[in-house]
C-alpha cells in the first residue's frame, strides 16, 4: 500500500517546523502558553471568533496555542486535514464516540481492542447505542455485522496484546461504499509505520501518551480528520454545526461536543513536551521495532515458549498483511505464552532489566500478565474471544541494546 508522504521527508519538516514557522528570538520550539483566557480589543472580534468566523481562542478547554502547534505537528504525521488534541488517548476515544452518537445508532467494534476502550462500548450499549464486536481480520465479518443504523466501526491496527492485524484495506473499501464513518486507532503502529489515510479511515485515533511523545512524562491524545469522509452524508450532525464547509463540519461537532462539554482538554505543559518528544518519533520506532523482531525470533525458537504473537514472524495469522500494510516493520508489542509447568511469574520476577509495568512505547522495555491485570474486567469468556489466555505476557520493547534484552530474558526464563 502506497503511503501518501515519505516519512522521511515528513521527519525532518516536523524536526524544524517550529523554527521556520519563526518562532521569534532563534527559538527552534514553539513557546508553552499557559494562558487559561484571551482577551481581545473589542467585542465584535471576541463575537467572531467565538463564533468561529475569525481565527483565535476563547478559553483553554478548547485549545490554547500551545495545544494547535502540536495540532499542526499531528496533521503532518497522520497527513490529516484536521486534529483536535485531548487530555489523553481515552479521553479522544470516548469524545469521538459520545460527539458523533445517538441513543438507536449502530457500532461495529473489533473485538480485539484495548480493555478500556471495550469498557466505553460497554458504556455506550447504556446509553442506547447497539454496539456488534466482531473479528476485524477479514472485512467480511464486518460487512455481515453491517444495518442501516450503522454509524461507526472501529478497529486499531494491531490489537492489544494479542498482536492481531485488522483487514484494514477491506474494511476501509467497506466503509468507503456504504458510507459509513471509518475510525482507526494508529497507536500501535503510530503513523511513522502507517497513516490509516491510505486504508481509507474517515477518523484516526492516537494516544499520544505513547511513542508519539516517547518519554512516559506527558499524557495526551488526538483524534485526525482524514478528509475522506463527507460529513454532509452523516445524520448526526447538529444543525448548529451545518455552517461554513461541509468539510469542516464533523471536527467542529467533535471539538464542542467533544473537548469543550466533556472538558478533556490538553494540558499546555504536555502538548509542549509531546510536541518536542514527537521529534525522535521516526528514530526511536525504528529501533523499538528492530528489537522486537529481534527478541520475538528469539522468543518463539526458546524452548520454554509455547507461542510468541508478533507481527513479524512468519508464522504469525496476518504475517503477510502486516508486511505490506507497515513496510517491514511490524511495531513494538509482543505476547508469549511459557509452555505448561513453567511459572510465568517466577519469570517476571527473575527479569532484571525489564520493568514490570504497564504502559506502551517507552523507551524501556516492560513487561505485563494481562489476564488478571490491563484485561481483568474483561472476565474469562471475553478474555477467549480475544485470544487472551491466563498465561498471556505483553511486553512493549525499548530501545535497549538488544544483546541485553536478550541476555535479561534468557536469565529469567531459566529461573521459570
Amino acid at each position: 500500500m502506497t503511503k501518501d508522504r515519505n516519512t522521511a521527508a515528513v521527519a525532518t519538516t516536523l524536526l524544524h517546523a517550529d523554527r521556520k514557522a519563526g518562532m521569534g528570538h532563534g527559538a527552534v520550539h514553539a513557546p508553552m502558553h499557559s494562558s487559561v483566557l484571551y482577551g481581545y480589543e473589542s467585542a465584535e472580534t471576541l463575537e467572531r471568533v467565538f463564533q468561529g468566523k475569525t481565527p483565535g481562542f476563547t478559553y483553554a478547554r478548547q485549545g490554547n496555542p500551545t495545544g494547535a502547534a502540536l495540532e499542526a505537528k499531528i496533521n503532518l504525521l497522520e497527513d490529516a486535514r484536521a486534529s483536535i488534541g485531548f487530555a489523553t488517548g481515552m479521553a479522544a476515544i470516548s469524545a469521538t464516540f459520545l460527539a458523533l452518537l445517538r441513543s438507536g445508532d449502530h457500532v461495529i467494534s473489533s473485538r480485539y481492542v484495548f480493555g478500556n476502550t471495550a469498557s466505553v462500548l460497554r458504556t455506550l450499549q447504556g446509553f442506547g447505542v447497539e454496539v456488534s464486536l466482531v473479528d476485524s481480520t477479514d472485512a467480511v465479518h464486518v460487512a455481515a455485522a453491517l444495518r442501516p443504523n450503522t454509524r461507526l466501526v472501529f478497529v486499531e491496527t494491531i490489537a492489544n496484546p494479542r498482536t492481531q492485524v485488522a483487514d484494514l484495506a477491506g474494511i476501509g473499501a467497506l466503509c468507503r461504499d456504504r458510507c459509513v464513518v471509518f475510525i482507526v486507532d494508529n497507536t500501535l503502529t503510530t503513523p511513522d509505520l502507517f497513516r490509516p489515510r491510505t486504508a481509507g479511515a474517515s477518523l484516526v485515533i492516537n494516544s499520544l501518551t505513547k511513542a508519539i511523545a516517547g518519554h512516559a512524562d506527558a499524557m495526551g491524545g488526538a483524534v485526525s480528520d482524514t478528509g475522506l469522509f463527507d460529513w454532509r452524508l452523516y445524520p448526526n450532525i447538529d444543525p448548529l454545526y451545518q455552517t461554513g464547509d461541509p468539510a469542516n463540519w464533523g471536527m467542529v461537532q467533535i471539538r464542542r461536543k467533544g473537548l469543550r462539554d466533556l472538558g478533556g482538554a490538553l494540558r499546555p505543559e504536555d502538548a509542549h513536551r509531546i510536541a518536542i518528544g514527537a521529534e525522535t518519533l521516526k528514530l526511536r520506532v525504528t529501533q523499538t521495532n528492530a528489537n522486537a523482531l529481534a527478541l520475538a525470533q528469539w522468543l518463539e525458537a526458546h524452548p520454554k515458549v509455547a507461542h510468541a504473537y508478533y507481527p513479524g514472524l512468519a508464522s504469525h495469522a496476518q504475517h503477510q498483511r502486516a508486511r505490506d500494510l507497515f513496510g517491514g516493520r511490524f511495531g513494538a508489542l509482543i505476547s508469549f505464552e511459557l509452555k505448561p509447568g513453567h511459572d510465568t511469574f517466577k519469570a517476571l520476577d527473575a527479569l532484571q532489566l525489564v520493568i514490570l509495568a504497564t504502559h506502551l512505547s517507552d523507551n524501556r522495555t516492560l513487561a505485563i500478565p494481562v489476564a488478571n491485570t490491563i484485561f481483568s474486567e474483561m472476565g474469562e469468556a471475553g478474555r477467549a474471544t480475544m485470544g487472551i489466555s491466563p498465561g498471556l505476557v505483553r511486553l512493549s520493547v525499548g530501545i535497549e541494546d538488544i544483546e541485553d534484552l536478550i541476555a535479561d530474558f534468557d536469565q529469567a526464563l531459566n529461573a521459570a
